[in-house]
């Protein structure tokens, strides 16, 4: 049964981006990588609304023309979480979800395991985790997170958390995905603290949270993704949506 919140999600899709200029509207396997993470969002039957947020004309543009909920931000935003909260003031929700315009293989399963802690109301954000792959364990791109026995976080990082001291080969690693969703308290107090000591030496910002004392619920799933930032990122995808992974 379906938890009586509104949720509305927001995909952050800058164009101006710097390792792979004007990745959201590059193609992949036949549909612009924003489309497709457009329609992931749009399959979930828990969200009540899915809206991109952009700072490009022509990303504006592609939406309309394709009959995709849109709405310009502003340029100096550092971050997609700073546009989610820019539409947080002008779009109510009791919970908003932010799903990065970068993430191709997004699917519906990611969505409703980032929204099952949201059903206690003493959650403010929550995210998700998948196994890590092997070849990703010490891989820098690849954030792991290390939660206690109740879901809540404990540390986020590009190095290789837990630390096989004994290297038994036991230790059971987990790679963070960059889904988030948030309260509107919790999303409004982060947009308002500065960039915290362990966001600006990881260049993690959920650590901004854990730094203030808010707790970040991880809810796991089976299902990994890889962000595209390179162009090996775009090609690795590409072969994965056609092998059907």
């Amino acid at each position: 049964m379906r938890e009586s919140f509104n949720t509305v999600a927001i995909i952050p899709a800058r164009l101006a981006s710097t390792r792979l200029p004007r990745k959201v509207l590059r193609e992949i396997a036949g549909k612009l990588m924003v489309q497709r993470v457009y329609e992931a969002a749009k399959r979930c039957p828990l969200l009540d609304e899915v809206i991109i947020a952009t700072d490009s004309e022509e990303v504006l543009e592609v939406a309309r023309a394709k009959g995709w909920k849109a709405q310009m931000t502003a340029s100096e935003h550092r971050s997609g979480t700073d546009r989610v909260h820019e539409l947080m003031s002008k779009i109510r929700a009791d919970v908003y979800v932010n799903i990065q315009g970068d993430e191709p293989l997004a699917r519906p399963e990611h969505l409703a395991a980032l929204l099952r802690p949201m059903s206690r109301p003493e959650v403010l954000v929550s995210t998700i985790k998948t196994p890590c792959p092997p070849q990703d364990v010490a891989n820098p791109s690849a954030v792991k997170v290390v939660t206690d026995k109740n879901g809540r976080a404990l540390y986020f990082s590009r190095s290789t958390i837990p630390f096989d001291r004994e290297s038994s080969g036991a230790v059971e690693y987990f790679k963070h995905l960059g889904f988030y969703a948030y309260r509107p308290s919790a999303l409004e107090k982060f947009c308002q603290w500065p960039e915290s000591s362990l966001e600006a030496a990881e260049r993690l910002e959920q650590l901004r949270f854990m730094e203030n004392g808010v707790d970040i619920y991880v809810e796991e799933t089976p299902f990994n993704t890889v962000g595209v930032d390179t162009e090996d990122d775009l090609r690795r995808v590409e072969q994965m949506i056609r092998a059907g992974l």
